[in-house]
């Protein structure tokens, strides 16, 4: 057998784009995008991502350059996915909340060649552009719009726009395969990196198999009805902007998280699966009825409290939690699910749903590790570390950044995620904080996350976030600010929400401030900005403590 060796037969370089050729021959006419008044088939969804890949490449666009798009959730966001990689382009979508200043700086980085943009954006893109500096190249814009106005619009800005671009292209287009599958496919930018943008390049290679692998670990059947909740822009989708082309799914897409939106696609499309952030599950839970049939979420970018996870179980929403960071494009840890665990009440079905879980089956090994020495630590579900991860989800690295990408992918053939937790006896994971967001008081780690899941569970309370605030004695203490929940008869003080904490903590958790707050801010992700928050604590000034209260 030594004399067998890798051939052209069985050495195809693997990429997600023949996920979508596939489609367009077992689902051809079944529907591929829902939004509004658009409908589309495979098949139609197919030819249009070859004629848009023909017109970028009769533009000479292709291999070593990078194409962006800042929009959200419509069916060109959804074609871009696949047609922009099929020119042999790299794919750079970009977060809508950004702010002029931190988009320029971006598309700067990436050294962007073309912009699709949508008309509600055009105005962010245009004040982006203008504070390029005089030498350097800008790239041209594309207009996306769902209004009947892209004539008018493009005209008066003298750019093209979307559906006239498509019309150009050649639908027996022959599409760029990649040379190797780690050929480039995406550039997805970290949240809050305007300052020092971290660009991370994922390959061919391993986003066919995240692609697959969450399709998988989330038991996805043939043909789901996909609503995307989830922005396409957050390391695509987790993967699934191409995983639901492997399954004939049917995308149905929004614009914006709204409430009574999403019930009303639900139900009117017969909704099956959706992604979405703990925040966004949040905002669906104020319903008062339960589904009419079962919707499959996968949450994950923050801890779920456990009360959130045993409210959607009540209204019918199927929970599965998952870890990831752009670093690993998609989820590479979840909660498997026992058949044994269905027997235990709700209370504790929710708080083994709320742990991370273990490592999904296409990634080779995740392990829990003492930042210093490497070792990994106890699995006792009390001794902490640092969540590492190696397997074929893992970056390729930073753009631009070798230093950067050496600080997350150690020579120990290890990617450090800057995550903190800890193993069960069952070798479950959870994740307790980010290392930035452990509060250290008195010299006792305080998990951020443990506290807010005990804040989370008093009756008034919407959403919840801890950080630390500086004290003079302490060092610093953790500062909780609070979303209450609409309609309340009685709003509890500040004293009655550390009592109940006082009550489910030890004393050095324990809130020693309470601030309440019409909103948190978040990512469109959903993601809240605790570094906002921390900001708001230092700014309330430092406390004088002597007691654990």
């Amino acid at each position: 057998m030594d004399k067998l060796t890798p051939n052209p037969a069985n050495s195809v370089a693997l990429t997600p784009l023949t996920f979508l050729e596939r489609a367009a021959i077992v689902y051809g006419e079944t529907c591929s995008i829902l939004y509004d008044h658009i409908s589309f088939t495979w098949s139609q969804t197919h030819r249009r991502c070859l004629q848009l890949a023909s017109s970028l490449t009769s533009r000479g666009l292709g291999r070593g350059h990078v194409i962006s798009v800042l929009s959200p959730n419509t069916p060109s966001m959804y074609e871009l996915q696949f047609a922009v990689p099929m020119c042999g382009a790299t794919l750079n979508n970009l977060n809508l909340r950004l702010d002029p200043h931190g988009l320029s700086v971006l598309l700067r980085h990436s050294e962007s060649k073309l912009v699709f943009v949508h008309s509600h954006l055009l105005s962010l893109v245009l004040t982006a552009l203008s504070q390029f500096p005089h030498t350097t190249p800008r790239p041209s814009l594309v207009l996306i719009t769902d209004d009947g106005d892209a004539d008018a619009v493009a005209a008066a800005h003298a750019i093209d726009h979307y559906e006239r671009l498509l019309s150009k292209g050649d639908p027996n287009f022959q599409w760029v395969r990649p040379k190797s599958e780690w050929d480039p496919i995406a550039l997805n930018y970290t949240s809050g990196t305007t300052a020092s943008p971290k660009g991370v390049v994922h390959s061919h290679r391993a986003t066919f198999m995240m692609a697959l692998d969450s399709l998988i670990d989330w038991c996805v059947p043939k043909q789901p009805v996909y609503l995307w909740t989830l922005p396409m822009f957050h390391a695509n989708g987790w993967g699934f902007a191409w995983g639901i082309a492997a399954v004939g799914g049917t995308n149905v897409c929004t614009r914006k998280v709204n409430v009574p939106i999403i019930y009303r696609l639900i139900e009117s499309h017969k909704v099956t699966h959706m992604c979405a952030a703990p925040v966004v599950l949040n905002m669906l839970l104020r319903r008062a009825e339960p589904l009419k049939s079962p919707v499959h979420v996968l949450t994950g970018g923050s801890t779920p409290p456990a009360s959130v996870l045993a409210r959607a179980e009540e209204l019918g929403f199927v929970v599965s939690h998952g870890y990831g960071m752009t670093e690993t494009l998609g989820v590479v840890v979840s909660c498997a699910w026992k058949r044994e665990w269905d027997r235990l009440p709700g209370r504790e079905r929710a708080r083994l749903r709320a742990r991370q879980g273990v490592r999904t089956a296409a990634v080779s090994e995740v392990d829990v590790v003492d930042p210093a020495s490497g070792v990994s630590v106890k699995r006792d579900g009390v001794t902490s570390g640092e969540v590492v991860v190696r397997g074929a989800c893992v970056m390729m690295g930073y753009l631009k950044d070798l230093e950067g990408t050496r600080r997350c992918v150690r020579e120990n053939g290890w990617l450090y995620t800057g995550d903190v937790g800890v193993v069960h006896g069952d070798g479950y994971l959870e994740i307790k904080d980010r290392s930035k967001d452990v509060i250290i008081s008195g010299g006792e780690n305080v998990s951020s996350v443990e506290v807010e899941a005990v804040v989370y569970a008093h009756p008034a309370v919407r959403e919840a976030a801890v950080v630390g605030r500086p004290d003079e004695f302490w060092g610093e203490t953790p500062c909780a600010f609070v979303e209450l929940k609409e309609r309340l008869e009685r709003r509890p003080t500040e004293e009655e929400v550390v009592e109940f904490c006082r009550e489910r903590l030890a004393h050095f958790m324990v809130p020693k401030t309470v601030v309440f707050k019409e909103a948190l801010p978040k990512t469109p992700t959903g993601k809240i900005l605790k570094h906002v928050l921390r900001k708001e604590a230092r700014g309330l000034g430092s406390l004088a403590t002597r007691s654990r209260m």
